[in-house]
């Protein structure tokens, strides 16, 4: 990681009796796109706002930039928020609301003040809509309208408070394509607050997955994906098939375990994190690490057979719920839909190959 511009020192905060926030410790680096992940009431957006300086911390240190901001008033910190509700002006033009934070500032005059403002929209794409009414504006354009407005104060890092949440999903995916493009661009520090997975695993260098007021794993999105360090992240992040097993021998790097529906096999120590399930023992792996044979088709890798219980068909994937014999409840297997490739039914017997790298033991 680069030269934190970020440090979090044990943050606490307090309502009451209420404990948002236990030990939050982390470094976020300088031009690093950070996500905040985490369902609702997990203390993320709470974190956020004591970053930026609208909440106070109960004990700890909030660092920005080598200096503590104990007692510094948001306004006077160097970052900039984007809300989730965007809070345009509905009365101003585009140009009004994007210059609105430069209005007190008496080292530019008028012509400098407008030079900024339309570097600003060319930065988000909105070059040449400066006189435009800003309630006549999409929900995308009044999201990148937010975004200029926080962008031409120059902060050192842009608070992200789900800013795509209010958005249909098609735009909302271009948006993801449009901030990664612009944190590159500006090359100042996003964190981004989100509960949304895929979200913060297509746009993050790093993602910090909180729960109950704690960091519960921070690393980049490959990594949480592939090895998540509990059930209840693996549980969280994406789609993770579980099926009991039971540890039968351990040497050195390696594990032997005995996985219901899949038989004996061996896995490295590390694809076994030390946080466990409940005091159970399990194994997780995606539904897309498993593949259905078809006829004719072989493979190098194990082979385990199943009865497919349910096909929910995606258009480019079709999802198979499958039962492994031997196993109580069915697995997810997701096929990428190639042309000339049926769609199986149910009540189909198949063959399922699996990889026992792809395995995270949970115990």
């Amino acid at each position: 990681m680069t030269q934190p511009i970020i440090e979090l020192r044990d943050v606490q905060k307090h309502y009451g009796e209420y404990h948002a926030l236990r030990g939050i410790t982390a470094d976020i680096g300088q031009g690093e796109f950070f996500s905040l992940l985490g369902p609702s009431g997990c203390g993320k957006t709470t974190l956020l706002r004591t970053i930026a300086g609208f909440e106070g911390v109960t004990s700890g240190a909030v660092l920005i930039d080598g200096k503590d901001m104990a007692g510094v008033p948001a306004n006077l910190r160097p970052t900039n928020m984007v809300f989730q509700s965007y809070a345009i002006f509905p009365h101003l033009t585009v140009a009004e609301n994007v210059g609105y934070g430069l209005r007190r500032r008496t080292d530019l005059n008028r012509q400098a003040k407008e030079v900024l403002v339309g570097e600003a929209l060319e930065m988000v794409g909105l070059d040449g809509f400066g006189k435009r009414a800003a309630h006549a504006l999409s929900g995308g354009q009044r999201q990148r309208v937010a975004l200029a407005r926080a962008l031409i104060l120059k902060p050192k890092v842009l608070l992200l408070d789900e800013p795509l949440s209010a958005l249909d999903k098609k735009m909302r995916d271009q948006m993801q394509v449009e901030l990664i493009k612009l944190q590159r661009h500006v090359g100042i520090t996003f964190i981004l607050v989100t509960h949304d997975q895929e979200e913060a695993l297509v746009m993050s260098d790093r993602i910090a997955v909180m729960f109950d007021g704690e960091i519960a794993q921070m690393d980049d999105p490959e990594v949480l994906y592939r090895r998540p360090n509990s059930r209840r992240v693996a549980d969280f992040i994406g789609v993770m098939n579980f099926l009991p097993a039971s540890v039968l021998s351990e040497s050195g790097d390696r594990i032997e375990i005995e996985v219901n529906g899949l038989g004996r096999v061996e896995i490295g120590t590390d694809q076994a994190p030390l946080a466990g399930a409940n005091g159970g023992t399990s194994v997780g792996f995606r539904p897309e690490t498993l593949t259905i044979l078809y006829e004719g088709q072989t493979s190098n890798d194990h082979i385990a057979q199943g009865v497919v219980e349910e096909v929910v068909y995606y258009g480019d994937m079709t999802y198979y719920d499958v039962r492994l014999d031997g196993a109580e409840t069915p697995v997810r297997i997701s096929m990428r839909n190639l042309f000339g490739r049926p769609v199986l039914e149910i009540g189909t017997r198949a063959r399922i190959a699996w990889n026992p790298g792809a395995l995270v033991l949970f115990r």
